[in-house]
């Protein structure tokens, strides 16, 4: 267990915002926006929408910095006690997803950007976990997160999005006592402080071997998909090119 004291460090708030309210390390070009009801909650490093209707996280918003790599230290999986129990899942309600549905728990901020930093704990909350099919969690959205990685290897950090979609009915989760609702899909975007940037959009049904570049579709393509307002980003093959593609 994390320390009273580092859990008081952390800022939650129930609110309706535009991108334009709020700017932080973690999205300094404007957080997204923050749908009426949603909690936004800012930990030592990532800032988060939980949405009480569906229990998952509209989006998250981080920094990806060579400075925060390191060694995995593994999972230790926690709930974050600032955000009301009522609008939250809990570790025990994942149980059984994986032999009924096939889902594993996937990081929305990920573990492997934050393993050096020493708060790399709080990407392991509860909050900032999300069902995600084994053939996309292990394969074409990890290799994304390592290519994302890789684009900061000695140069200028950039900034990620990582959000859920619902654009069809899902299977629950067998053994959540809560109401919930599975996401269907979800997108990443990757830019930089000047506000180039790339998309990407996985569903939850991606086949194997799906190479993670050809998941990519345009800014403006996610933007019209999604119910909220994303950071002011441009298509630049610039950061196409720093994320291999």
């Amino acid at each position: 267990m994390k320390s009273a004291t580092k859990l008081a460090a952390l800022l939650l708030f129930s609110t309706s915002v535009s991108s334009a309210d709020i700017y932080s390390p973690f999205c300094p070009l404007g957080c997204p926006e923050v749908k009426e009801g949603n909690n936004l909650v800012f930990t030592h490093i990532y800032a988060l929408s939980n949405n009480p209707d569906t229990k998952f996280a509209d989006w998250t918003a981080y920094e990806v910095n060579v400075l925060n790599f390191g060694p995995g230290p593994g999972r230790d999986w926690m709930e974050n006690n600032l955000i009301p129990d009522e609008d939250k899942l809990e570790e025990r309600d994942y149980d059984g997803a994986y032999g009924a549905l096939g889902m594993e728990r996937g990081h929305m901020t990920p573990l492997a950007a934050f393993a050096g930093n020493e708060y790399w704990w709080e990407t392991n909350y509860i909050s900032n976990i999300v069902p995600q099919h084994k053939h996309l969690n292990g394969r074409a959205w990890e290799d994304l997160e390592e290519a994302v990685r890789h684009s900061v290897e000695y140069k200028e950090p950039v900034y990620v999005v990582t959000g859920t979609l619902y654009e069809k009915m899902m299977k629950d989760m067998p053994n959540a006592n809560e109401e919930h609702q599975v996401p269907s899909g979800f997108y990443k975007l990757v830019y930089d402080i000047k506000g180039n940037g790339v998309a990407f959009v996985m569903d939850q049904d991606i086949e194997k071997g799906v190479k993670y570049c050809d998941t990519q579709i345009k800014v403006s393509d996610l933007e019209n998909r999604l119910d909220y307002q994303l950071p002011a980003v441009t298509e630049s093959a610039e950061m196409k090119g720093r994320v291999g593609c």
